[in-house]
């Protein structure tokens, strides 16, 4: 017996409820909660399993193929750990050579039919991650500083260039160009200090929904109106939770 719901489904339909369960899964992998993460790879695994039995039903691949195809995948891309039919190797290699090899082998196995390695990066994603993955793309051909003091004097740069567009007579495009570079240098300063940008905004966020939450809470002790309260009270308010710190 087969449930009809589930009878209905094609790859095409599933693709909604898939990236919502691999958002769950996001979140529960930024947490970090055991029991939380384990039913989240559940959900996941279940909907890479419905994708499977709809591929072996419309006779195009099985589980033992996906494994097989993923194995390989998995030797050719790690020449310093296999050979090409698994045999192990042991090529003395850095963390740099296997990002420049890896991006090669994926170029090879296009047929070099891709005109750029940044082609590989899949439409649709954050503007963050984005950016994150254009950077570390570029890395992998050798296009990179060698540490974070590069970048870091590129955000003071692209800051000076904002700055100096705002003291002239600056419209929304320009302004809307000038951010954007900005933030596309924290970005890649993040990176090179081995920081996950999109991490630190999402911990900078909940920090700041924290606080101000806490400034709401304690203007309502104090019978103030948020709204009519005014910049320097609110501020006050503000420094008055920093120091009380954030787990009270």
């Amino acid at each position: 017996m087969r449930c009809p719901w589930d009878a209905a489904q094609t790859p095409a339909t599933l693709r909604p409820y898939f990236v919502e369960e691999a958002m769950e899964l996001d979140q529960a992998m930024r947490t970090g909660f055991g029991e939380r993460l384990r039913d989240e790879l559940g959900d996941v695994l279940l909907h890479v399993a419905f994708q499977i039995v709809l591929a072996e039903e419309r006779g195009e691949f099985g589980s033992q193929d996906l494994v097989h195809a993923v194995e390989r995948k998995m030797w050719r891309r790690h020449p310093h750990l296999f050979e090409e039919d698994g045999t192990p190797v042991d090529h003395t290699v850095d963390v740099g050579d296997v990002r420049r090899r890896w991006e090669v082998t994926k170029q090879r196995e296009n047929g070099g039919l891709r005109p750029s390695i940044l082609d590989g990066i899949p439409p649709g994603l954050p503007a963050l991650l984005w950016a994150y993955r254009l950077q570390e793309k570029a890395a992998g051909v050798g296009f990179d500083w060698p540490d974070a003091d590069g970048p870091r004097r590129k955000v003071r740069e692209e800051l000076d260039e904002l700055e100096a567009e705002l003291v002239s007579d600056p419209d929304r495009e320009r302004l809307c160009d000038e951010v954007g570079d900005l933030l596309f240098a924290v970005v890649n300063l993040a990176r090179k200090l081995g920081v996950d940008p999109r991490a630190a905004l999402e911990q900078a966020n909940e920090k700041f929904a924290l606080r101000f939450r806490k400034i709401e809470a304690a203007a309502d002790r104090r019978g103030l109106d948020m709204h009519a309260a005014g910049l320097e009270q609110l501020d006050e308010l503000w420094d008055e939770v920093k120091r009380s710190g954030d787990s009270q």
